[in-house]
């Protein structure tokens, strides 16, 4: 399922390319070129909802004052 998804997302591309391709409008190619140039993807979004709950949990114990230093967390993974 996960081919479709990418050949759906070339496709809508590449449609999306031909009607730029057909504008002739310079203000709206900047328009474009800007909020193009300004999109980026919050990772967050990105995240599963258990690696979100499992962020907000550390920030919650950080919030709280209960703070593990990195070598207190590199001898308890090795």
């Amino acid at each position: 399922m996960k081919k479709v998804r990418v050949m759906d997302i070339k496709t809508s591309k590449i449609e999306l390319v031909k009607l730029i391709l057909n504008i002739e409008s310079d203000t709206f190619i900047e328009k474009v070129t800007e909020f193009i140039k300004n999109e980026k993807a919050d990772f967050w979004n990105e995240l599963s909802a258990h690696e979100q709950a499992e962020i907000k949990k550390g920030i919650e114990q950080l919030n709280q004052g209960k703070r593990k230093s990195f070598k207190e967390v590199l001898t308890k993974i090795s």
